[in-house]
Order: C-alpha cells, then structure tokens, then sequence
C-alpha cells in the first residue's frame, strides 16, 4: 500500500509541475506528452520509458484542438497514467495507450467543467479589484485562483492513480492473452490516427509533395526517421532561402517601379 500510495503522490506531483507550471509560465507546452512522460518517468524511476510513452502519446494527441473553452482531451493526464500502468502495472506499452486515451478524454470533459463552471466565481472578484484599479488583489486572486485549479487536478490524479493502479492490476491479470493483443494492436494504430487528424487539418497542394516524398522516403527506402529529418531540414533551409530571394527581388522591383513614376511626374511638372 505504502509504494501505491508513494507512486501515486509522484504521479501527481509529475503532473501538477506540468500541467500547472505551463500555465505559470505563459503556456510554454511543458504539459505536452513528450514532456511529462519525461517528468513522470523520471519520479517514477524510469524516465526512457516515460519518453517513449511521451512520444506515442504525443503523436495521437498532436492534432488534438482546444478552442476557446471547449477541451477535446487533456493529454497530461493520459501521459501520467499511461506511465504509471506501463511501470507499475507491467502492461505493454501499447495497451497502455490504448487504457490510457479515454483517461485523457475524461479528463478533458473534467477540466471543461472546473474551469467554465467552478472558476467563473472567480469573476466577480476579478472584476471589482479592476474597477478599484487594485493590483495586489488581481494578484493574489490570480494565483489564488491558480494554485486551487491546479491543486483540485492533482488531487483528481492522485486519487485516480491510487484507486487505478490496484484495479488496472487485477485488470490485466484477468484479461485473455487475445484480448490483451488487440489492445496492443490497437495501441499501434493510435498514433497512426493523431498524425491522420493532424494531416487532416494543415494538408494543401502545397505540401502534398512534401508528404508523398516523406511516404517514399520511410516506406521505400526504408530511411530512419533521424535521416528523414535531416533532410527536411535541408528543404525547409532551400525553400527559405529562395522565398527569401523572390522578396527581395519583388520589393526591388517595386522600388524600381516607385522611383519611375515618381521621375515621370517630375518630367509632367517641369514640362
């Protein structure tokens, strides 16, 4: 019980130093996957497996879109238990993906609830210090505000870690070898459909043949994804540089063109 409790208190801390210092600092995205993974497993004692899991996690997330108050998933959350039953409960990597998803999508219907409903009584006092033009009191209210919101979270976590470890154990012992394949399958699907969504929403003509050459690149000549990267790179400086040029040359060939019509109405005036 004293290592669940333990495992839970760091799950939580993990999360609480992500989730809530991204939004101390000015959304800097320490509360992406990839980030808490690393911070999770590093708590938790592992921290190549917490980036790995980070990583897949970060892949089926990236297309995920929040716009205004509405949250389609909190991918901390799911990166924290995800960890946590990969370390803990010994499941594979990939059926723990695919436990740990819906967690993230709860926890998004979770957090739209704290925050467009609970926090709004927060308002009010917002309001009135401004009409009284009094710093202090915004500031006090503003981290008032944000150590509370963070805090109900990390209790959420600790208390959903602690309970979910011991059922996802005896879960997984009573799941069928079948059953726990086609988690896995399906696991390794995910991260296929996060790329798909985010595919989806920045495809255009224009990088379409950016897209087919990636294709070509993995699938045909079977490069590494390091490799595919480099030269990526190597295109995106290419294109640039010539973008470059083509700007350059447009604006000279405006100030060409402003300089002439300027001569020809000296030219009117003087004749």
């Amino acid at each position: 019980m004293e290592s669940s409790v333990t495992t839970a208190l760091l799950a939580a801390l993990a999360y609480y130093i992500c989730y809530a210092g991204n939004w101390m600092f000015g959304q800097c995205m320490i509360e992406r996957p990839i980030v808490v993974g690393m911070v999770a497993g590093l708590f938790l004692g592992d921290m190549r497996t917490g980036i790995m899991v980070g990583a897949a996690l970060e892949a089926i997330f990236m297309g995920a879109v929040n716009i205004g108050g509405q949250v389609s998933a909190e991918p901390a959350s799911a990166t924290v238990f995800a960890v946590v039953f990969v370390l803990s409960s010994g499941i594979d990597a990939d059926a723990a993906l695919t436990l740990a998803v819906p967690i993230g999508v709860l926890m998004g219907f979770v957090s739209m609830a704290i925050n467009n409903v609970a926090f709004n009584a927060f308002v009010p006092f917002i309001d009135a210090a401004a009409e009284r033009d009094d710093v202090k009191a915004i500031t006090r209210i503003n981290f008032g505000a944000w150590g509370l919101r963070f805090g109900i979270f990390a209790l959420i976590m600790f208390f959903g870690v602690l309970a979910g470890q011991e059922a996802v154990s005896a879960l997984v012992s009573g799941i069928p070898d079948v059953v726990m394949r086609g988690f896995k399958a399906a696991g390794g699907f995910m991260p296929a459909v996060g790329f798909a969504i985010l595919a989806k929403m920045l495809w255009s003509k224009e990088l379409a043949p950016y897209f087919l050459l990636g294709f070509i690149l993995v699938i045909y000549l079977q490069l590494p994804l390091i490799a595919v990267c480099a030269i990526g790179i190597v295109i995106v400086a290419a294109v640039a540089s010539r973008d470059m040029d083509l700007m350059n040359l447009k604006k000279s060939l405006k100030n060409k063109g402003t300089a002439s019509s300027e001569s020809d109405e000296v030219e009117d005036f003087l004749s």
